[in-house]
């Protein structure tokens, strides 16, 4: 699998939805690929905590502070997802890995949770056959993306303008299963 395609979708299609992002919050025990993608885009500070216990890690940062959280390593854990929103400015959003879609049990508990946070949650592929969830209080992927950003981006093996909408294409079989689950 080319590696590089997880995290520059994980980033990039966050990083080029919110309009004026300012902190990134990685939760991850293994970020350096999350890491050098969001130094890709200038002045955008980045900070990262453990993934290993989600909560606690989250417990220690302000409320409000951040415009995107990346969270690597899925949680369903309703208290670490109150923290997130707790920690997201009111435009923030967040990009987590979740069950495969095939899951539909996990994946609609998932959602419901997020549903109480975020008017948007929509799947997005991230590579490898594998997806991730966008969850957003303000910002649409696929409206709202800002393009100059998306363009101007150098280096990229993978992501670009033009990926960045389509990897919200679901099939008809996704939209069945989630009808009334995926808020776009």
């Amino acid at each position: 699998m080319r590696d590089y395609i997880y995290p520059e979708m994980m980033v990039h299609t966050s990083l080029c939805t919110v309009k004026k992002p300012e902190n990134v919050l990685i939760v991850s025990d293994n970020a350096t690929a999350l890491e050098a993608e969001v130094a890709r885009h200038d002045n955008i500070p980045s900070k990262t905590v453990t993934a290993s216990n989600v909560t606690a890690s989250l417990r220690e940062e302000a409320d409000a502070s951040v415009d995107v959280v990346i969270i690597d390593t899925l949680t369903d854990d309703a208290a670490a997802l109150a923290h997130v929103n707790r920690v997201l400015n009111a435009e923030g959003l967040v990009v987590l890995k979740h069950p495969d879609l095939e899951d539909e049990t996990a994946n609609k508990q998932l959602m419901q949770v997020l549903g109480n946070y975020f008017k948007i949650i929509m799947p997005f592929y991230v590579g490898g056959g594998e997806t991730a969830l966008l969850a957003s209080k303000s910002y649409h992927p696929t409206a709202d993306i800002i393009l100059h950003r998306s363009d101007m981006l150098d280096g990229q093996k993978y992501y670009n303008c033009d990926v960045h909408p389509a990897s919200f294409a679901m099939g008809n079989d996704v939209r069945k299963a989630y009808l009334g689950t995926i808020r776009n």
